[in-house]
């Protein structure tokens, strides 16, 4: 039979590992509702520019991009000259969310894509909204970002 005090311990022990294990970091999801999957274009072009607008440098954008790329952004160094020169969009904080489709077929075995990004975010105390699409290749298994073109409708 379990005493009131033996309750209580056991209760107190229960809730202390609930809490020690619900602190443990969780990532931050991509996409709308942070639920896009990672073997996706949309998700390795969504990645590339959380990167070279939130990170501290374009370490992990490169290991994103392809040759040609890799190529471009080390001639720029840093985010800041990335963001004004590559992509011509400054944001002080920006939400990057990509276009929903409806594609037919599986990009499971495609070599190319595009996606289209949304763009919200503020500069300067600007809200700014735009779209750019991103060019990728498939290389040793992994989307890589290619090309980033301006919308030419906006």
């Amino acid at each position: 039979m379990v005493r009131p005090l033996q309750m209580t311990k056991l209760s107190v022990i229960m809730l202390f590992s609930v809490l020690l294990f619900s602190c443990g970091k969780q990532e931050k999801g991509l996409g709308r509702y942070g639920m896009l999957a990672d073997n996706t274009p949309d998700y390795a072009a969504v990645t590339f520019m959380d990167c070279i607008y939130n990170d501290k440098n374009i370490d992990r954008a490169l290991a994103l991009s392809s040759e040609s790329m890799v190529r471009i952004l080390t001639r720029y160094h840093s985010n800041r000259n990335v963001q004004r020169h590559i992509i011509n969009l400054r944001y002080d904080e920006v939400t990057i969310t990509p276009q929903g489709s409806n594609k037919i077929g599986r990009n499971q075995y495609a070599e190319e894509a595009t996606v289209t990004l949304f763009f919200t975010g503020i500069y300067n105390d600007d809200k700014i909204e735009d779209l750019r699409t991103v060019k990728l290749i498939r290389e040793d298994g992994y989307w890589k970002v290619d090309r980033i073109d301006p919308d030419h409708f906006m």
